[in-house]
């Protein structure tokens, strides 16, 4: 599996960039979105990468961050919507854009997707919107990657130091819901309260749980 590439663009096509590594040009398909955020050619780059394998094809599709991977390769997974189509959604949306209309279910954002009818994008909203939290989450805290047990993958050896309190483990993952909450176009006040009262009912709570918690003391009634 290739997940990410660096080099330096050899190319821009209508719809992929071609990236040079090392003598070798990897043609990645990337949304409009990306495609426009791409350096000129020459110029290095850094693309996270998901490979798409099929009896008669190899195709590498390309993403500027983390989250917009993960919300690739769920869309991927809804019936209808193939690698093209996941495209175009994060092309008009881009990836926080597909996480606050997921996360409130606003069907109508992604028909603003070319190629996405009314049915399709209900189906997105209606099969996804329980995993919004969760990828609101990642992109809260900067994309981290994680290993099978939790732990942050930076490539540093693991230290010995104790782990923190359990209240400051907290706080951050408050901190991460309120930002999430944000991005979602809520006031800081909004988000604080509905934040707040979802850590008061669930102390313990991750980051993707007091999302899901605010969300419903948000939603109108």
């Amino acid at each position: 599996m290739i997940g990410r590439l660096s080099g330096r663009v050899g190319y821009l096509g209508d719809d992929h960039v071609l990236i040079d590594v090392g003598g070798v040009g990897y043609v990645v398909y990337v949304s409009e979105r990306t495609r426009l955020s791409l350096p000129r050619a020459g110029e290095p780059v850094s693309l996270f990468t998901d490979l798409l394998v099929r009896e008669d094809l190899l195709q590498l599709f390309g993403f500027a961050t983390l989250l917009e991977k993960e919300w690739h390769r769920l869309l991927m997974s809804v019936q209808g919507i193939g690698a093209r189509a996941s495209l175009a959604i994060l092309g008009a949306l881009g990836p926080e854009g597909v996480s606050r209309a997921i996360a409130l279910a606003d069907s109508a954002a992604i028909r603003a997707a070319p190629g996405v009818g009314p049915k399709i994008a209900a189906r997105v909203v209606n099969e996804l919107k329980d995993k919004a939290p969760a990828v609101m989450a990642l992109g809260a805290q900067g994309g981290a990657i994680f290993d099978e047990d939790a732990t942050p993958v930076t490539g540093e050896a693991p230290s010995a130091a104790p782990k923190a309190p359990r209240r400051t483990e907290s706080a951050s993952a408050q901190a991460e819901a309120m930002s999430a909450l944000a991005n979602l176009g809520y006031t800081p006040a909004e988000a604080a309260r509905a934040t707040s009262e979802a850590a008061a009912e669930a102390p313990d709570a991750d980051t993707a749980a007091l999302i899901r918690g605010a969300l419903k003391r948000l939603a109108p009634a």
